[in-house]
């Protein structure tokens, strides 16, 4: 720091500095950064392309201060973050609305207690751990157990889980054009008898990328999002 800025923040400046210097009220935009350098408040104001004729308002006032220290980067930081409550506003939502969004995930009929193919530990492990990384894509996704597969919805399915004893098997609501599958370890049931509400399908099991097949189940996801 210079010594202007030294003096003009006192014999505490150190701790001055690095409490305020990226804060909001000491932040800005320029096309001058490298002209402004470490000059003092005044010469920054002053020189050609200063505070005092930039065309941003977001710098309105820096242009009127004969001085820059703690209370202008408050007051500036004050004035800024009022100006973004009203510029960004909280939405506002119906009572209605919120209690749609506040409720509790469905839950059916039926339960992993039904699907015997899932509950082996290695195998019920690797579901619970997929179907946590599933429903965290979005609040809105949610898990239902069927009598012969577990659904995952957003709006309507786009990944199902059909237990059998060696895998499962993962139907994918997108077609299979539209997958990005570089180790083509998907494929289309699209003229094929299947559970699931999808057109493609891909193997999944203890042995399988467990990252990869994810990245598969986002992209049927984001599809479905994407189609709305």
């Amino acid at each position: 720091m210079s010594s202007s800025w030294r003096v003009a923040l006192g014999d505490n400046w150190q701790e001055l500095q690095q409490k305020y210097l990226h804060t909001l009220g000491n932040l800005t935009l320029t096309g001058y950064n490298s002209e402004y350098s470490d000059h003092a408040f005044a010469q920054k104001r002053d020189m050609k392309g200063g505070f005092r004729v930039s065309p941003l308002r977001l710098n309105q006032g820096l242009g009127q201060l004969e001085t820059w220290g703690v209370a202008e980067i408050e007051e500036r930081a004050a004035r800024l973050a009022d100006d973004a409550l009203k510029i960004w506003a909280r939405p506002h939502l119906d009572d209605e609305v919120l209690a749609e969004f506040q409720q509790s995930r469905e839950v059916s009929d039926f339960s992993i207690e039904d699907h015997p193919h899932l509950l082996a530990p290695d195998r019920r492990r690797l579901f619970e751990r997929f179907s946590t990384e599933v429903l965290a894509l979005d609040p809105c996704v949610t898990q239902h157990f069927l009598k012969l597969y577990v659904a995952f919805k957003a709006e309507t399915n786009f990944v199902d889980v059909v237990p059998q004893k060696g895998r499962m098997r993962l139907t994918l609501n997108l077609p299979i054009e539209s997958l990005r599958d570089e180790r083509k370890l998907a494929w289309d049931v699209s003229d094929k008898g299947h559970w699931g509400n999808g057109t493609t399908e891909v193997t999944f099991n203890e042995e399988s990328d467990f990252p990869y097949i994810m990245g598969l189940v986002r992209q049927a996801f984001e599809y479905q999002m994407g189609a709305e």
